[in-house]
């Protein structure tokens, strides 16, 4: 049996329009997208700024600034970046992956109160590049629908997600084949392919059984 797996919107409907803005977002859900997945940093200041890059065109680290600040920064060349508050709240009714680019331990609290303040937190899971912060927030919150990714595929690919308490894999979709569906499968772990933006992708991804495509054009990776 094919397993549909679900649309997730790469940084919102991106290929369409602004990375991370909230107009990506509204185009993702009129697409009919399952989901998106959005970029998130911490600021200085305990806000949370939905970005995939931490530098300023000027080279000045978000980390280091207010969000106020780095909004009105970015604004003032066109970007329209809007806080993780901001963006769940355009994201209602969607799944919505975090994928946690920087966060202070100190900011760990803050930042779980973001997202239980969302209009359905059943509805929002968290990854990271940085395993040891998913660990770090699964040891906070063991009920957190976490993962991890991975763009190399190491001799145990599932070793990452089992010892940081996630349950999804994020794999590099070149790197998904059958022999890692099959493990993923015996170890009750999901697997998400990104980013994939053809439909030819889409259908051989499907094919193999992966739970989630992730893209930037969430209208061509609809299967049947």
């Amino acid at each position: 049996m094919v397993i549909t797996p679900l649309v997730i919107a790469h940084r919102g409907a991106s290929g369409y329009a602004g990375e991370n803005t909230v107009e990506a977002i509204r185009l993702a859900r009129e697409m009919g997208a399952d989901g998106v997945e959005i970029d998130v940093h911490a600021c200085l200041d305990g806000g949370f700024l939905v970005r995939h890059d931490p530098l300023l065109p000027d080279d000045r680290s978000i980390h280091d600034m207010g969000l106020e600040e780095a909004q009105a920064a970015l604004a003032a060349t066109g970007v329209l970046a809007p806080s993780l508050t901001e963006a769940l709240a355009s994201a209602t009714g969607l799944r919505t992956w975090v994928e946690v680019k920087h966060l202070r331990e100190a900011q760990d609290r803050l930042f779980l109160d973001v997202l239980s303040a969302a209009s359905d937190p059943s509805l929002v899971a968290i990854h990271s590049f940085d395993h040891r912060l998913v660990r770090r927030l699964w040891e906070r919150e063991p009920s957190l629908h976490l993962g991890i990714l991975q763009s190399a595929r190491p001799e145990n690919p599932l070793a990452a997600v089992t010892t940081s308490g996630a349950g999804t894999l994020w794999q590099e979709w070149t790197l998904v084949d059958r022999e890692l569906i099959s493990a993923a499968r015996d170890a009750h772990v999901e697997v998400i392919a990104w980013t994939v933006n053809s439909a030819a992708a889409a259908r051989h991804l499907t094919g193999l059984g992966v739970a989630g495509l992730c893209g930037n054009y969430p209208d061509r990776l609809r299967q049947g």
